[in-house]
This record gives structure tokens, C-alpha cells and sequence, in this order.
């Protein structure tokens, strides 16, 4: 059986913005076919399950040959096998270096090694994202990290160059290098509660305050290692819980700083010495790698869960005198 086809041929490559979402996706040919009929795509196009098959196919072919050039962003630029608009090209960097929130949960902090790519299909099984999608999440982690991890500069302007991506995911990005090179312990139970996003506004916290390259932006290890002399001299905040007067200058410094900015100013202000004694013995121990690793379970440990029980604790005891008040 013949099938008539109206041809046309022009030098600007089109690419379907849904299809290539289904091949990031790791969706099959036969599955991404079934996904474009069930969207309808067929009665818009009055087009056959066949000519979809093929237009599919040639798509998931064009996309298969333009990925070796976003691995390198900047070449999709100056190549001429395909004639993509700047606007479509910036589409498909972005949506390629894009990634899935609850996928880099699993990975952060982890060293990105072909060990850690081993544990993919649990990963995949666990998140419901297809394996292939998730190589190619981790792929680009990786590739991000080897070509930044040497240069000099501001991380999050040497993605944003070597990449093209957009200012939001280049940050991104640069979080995840810095949790990969710092090897933060990130996966323990009682920091499941805690976002990618939440992790990605620690990271560009300490990479602007707490690095190399918030001293000097041109240093060879830029934004990636932390300052090992300014941990060293974080031991010195110890005497901020020894020495008294040092003590209430610091509760007044801080609670002037503080005062009608949180909800919660009283009871901080109430409990400040065991709050202050707890952030001071975790910054004096981040000397040693492992306190260094262990720097958010620490703060959950020692910090947030015993203010929260804090917080417990006082909202039940004004309940009760608010009772007997009422009473």
C-alpha cells in the first residue's frame, strides 16, 4: 500500500519541542509514539500511526546526533550539519542540562564516580525516572564538575560560560559541584525532609562566605574548596561560651540583629546561651573532614531539632497558662 507524502526541503532543522522532551525523558520511539496519539497529535496533523512512527524516528535521529555537541554547548553554535535558530538552540541546552529535583536529591553530596553510576537503576526504581534519563542527569553532573574543578574564576560564571545555561540552573549546578567536591553527607533519614533547593541555598551561602574564592576570586581552587584557614579559626569562637562578658555581647549583637525580623525572636532570645554553645562546638570541630562531611546532620542534630523541641516545650507551656488564665 502507497502512501502519498507532501515533501518540502529546507536548510533549518525542525525539532518538535515534545518529542524532544519524551527522548530526555528516556521514552522509546514505540513509547514517546503512543504518548504524541494519546495527546492527540494525530487528529491535529491527520496523520497516520505510520507517518508518526517515521517522523518520530527521524526526530529521536536528529536529537541522537546533535547530543555529542551539547556536551559541548559552544560548538552547537559555530557546526553547520544543522541550521537551529539561537533561540531553539538555547532551548535545547537548557532543557538538556535540565534535571529532575527528586533525582539530584539522591545524588548530592555523593562522589560522582562510575561506583555511584553503578547504584543508577536503584536510583531509577526508587524515583520512577527512567534509567536512561537518569545517565544522562548524572553524565552531565559530571561533565560540568571536571571541566569547572580547575578553573579560576567565580563558579557560577565559569558554567554559565563554558555551558550557555541560564543564571538560575548554572547555580544549580555550581551547588551540586560544590556538594560533590565537599562530599557533604546529605542522605541520612533526618535530613530527608530537606529540598535540593534548600541544600542550593546553603551551597551558594558558603561558597560566597566560606571559600577560597570569597577571599580571592581569582584563586586556583575557586569557589569549590572551602577556606581551610578560616575553619582553623573558627575554633577561636570558643570563647564566646567561656568568657561571659564575651557571651552577652554576643546575645545583644545578635538579638539587636535579629529583633522584629522572626516570629520566634523571644524564645531564640530565652535560650540563646545553648543555641550559641551549639553553632559554636560545630563550627570549632569543621578543622576535621569528617565534621566537615558531617556539617548539616550536625546542625539538625545540635542546632534545629533541639530549638524546635524548644519551641515545643514554651508554645506548651503558654498554652497551659493561657488555660488556667481562662479558667
Amino acid at each position: 500500500m502507497s502512501v502519498e507524502l507532501d515533501v518540502f526541503v529546507g536548510n533549518t532543522t525542525i525539532m518538535d519541542k515534545e518529542v524532544y522532551q519524551l527522548w530526555l525523558n528516556g521514552y522509546t520511539v514505540n513509547d514517546a509514539v503512543k504518548v504524541r496519539i494519546e495527546g492527540g497529535v494525530m487528529e491535529e496533523c491527520e496523520a497516520s500511526a505510520e507517518v508518526l512512527l517515521s517522523d518520530t524516528m527521524d526526530q529521536y535521529r536528529t536529537f541522537q546526533m546533535c547530543e555529542r555537541l551539547l556536551h559541548h554547548p559552544a560548538k552547537l553554535a559555530n557546526q553547520l550539519l544543522f541550521q537551529i535558530p539561537p533561540d531553539r538552540q538555547a532551548m535545547l541546552i537548557e532543557r538538556y542540562y535540565a534535571f529532575d529535583d527528586s533525582f539530584v536529591r539522591e545524588v548530592l553530596g555523593k562522589k560522582l564516580s562510575k561506583g555511584t553510576k553503578k547504584d543508577l537503576d536503584d536510583v531509577s526504581t526508587k524515583t520512577g525516572i527512567t534509567l536512561k534519563s537518569c545517565r544522562r542527569q548524572f553524565d552531565n553532573f559530571k561533565r560540568v564538575f571536571k571541566v569547572v574543578e580547575e578553573l579560576k574564576g567565580p563558579l557560577v560564571e565559569n558554567i554559565r560560560q563554558h555551558f550557555l545555561l541560564p543564571d538560575q540552573l548554572a547555580r544549580d549546578y555550581a551547588a551540586i559541584v560544590f556538594f560533590a567536591n565537599n562530599r557533604f553527607e546529605t542522605g541520612k533519614k533526618k535530613l530527608q525532609y530537606l529540598t535540593f533547593q534548600d541544600f542550593a541555598f546553603c551551597a551558594g551561602q558558603l561558597i560566597n562566605n566560606w571559600t577560597l574564592g570569597a577571599v580571592d576570586n581569582m584563586m586556583e581552587d575557586m569557589d569549590v574548596d572551602l577556606d581551610k584557614e578560616f575553619l582553623q579559626d573558627l575554633k577561636d569562637l570558643k570563647i564566646l561560651i567561656t568568657d561571659k562578658d564575651l557571651l552577652d555581647q554576643h546575645k545583644s549583637l545578635v538579638c539587636n540583629a535579629l529583633r522584629g525580623k522572626t516570629n520566634v525572636f523571644n524564645e531564640m532570645e530565652a535560650n540563646f546561651k545553648n543555641l550559641s554553645r551549639g553553632l559554636v562546638n560545630i563550627a570549632a570541630k569543621l578543622i576535621n573532614a569528617k565534621d566537615v562531611r558531617d556539617f548539616f546532620i550536625d546542625l539538625v542534630e545540635k542546632f534545629i531539632e533541639p530549638f524546635s523541641l524548644c519551641l515545643l516545650y514554651m508554645g506548651v507551656i503558654k498554652s497551659c497558662i493561657l488555660r488556667m488564665y481562662h479558667d
